[in-house]
């Protein structure tokens, strides 16, 4: 949405809104991970969701929103966020730590992505799950014996 006098900048205001938002709805999540000392957490959460959604925003402006090329956006990404995800799972013996923490920075990026294509609904119920996930479900967690 382009306007005569403020050009793409009339955008702005949306842009930042849907940015935002995506802020807003992970630092609980990243605030969870934070305070049980994961190994991502208040810093690394808002960083991969405001970069999903930056991206989402990017290739909606650039390529139209239902371009083809859209997937393909969805894709690196996906595959970029895996990575950072697999760098929070560590083994140590014969267990294996942080799977909570890379399952939460995949959602986090499908959260931000969902919201920077205007998807609020998606970006809202996906970080309510987690959040009530890594919070409720924490007792019935067993803890490693290391």
């Amino acid at each position: 949405m382009t306007s005569a006098y403020w050009g793409i900048w009339g955008d702005v205001p949306m842009h930042l809104v849907r940015l935002t938002i995506a802020f807003l709805f992970v630092l609980p999540i990243g605030w969870n991970r934070e305070k049980e000392s994961r190994s991502a957490g208040l810093r690394t959460f808002p960083i991969i969701a405001i970069a999903s959604c930056g991206l989402a925003i990017l290739g909606t402006e650039i390529l139209g929103e239902h371009a083809r090329e859209q997937s393909r956006i969805l894709q690196g990404l996906f595959t970029g966020i895996g990575m950072v995800g697999g760098g929070a799972i560590l083994q140590s013996g014969a267990s294996v730590h942080g799977t909570a923490t890379a399952a939460s920075i995949l959602n986090v990026g499908v959260i931000g992505m969902a919201v920077g294509f205007g998807y609020y609904d998606v970006g809202l119920v996906l970080s309510l799950c987690n959040f009530l996930l890594l919070t409720a479900f924490k007792p019935f967690k067993r803890e490693q014996e290391g």
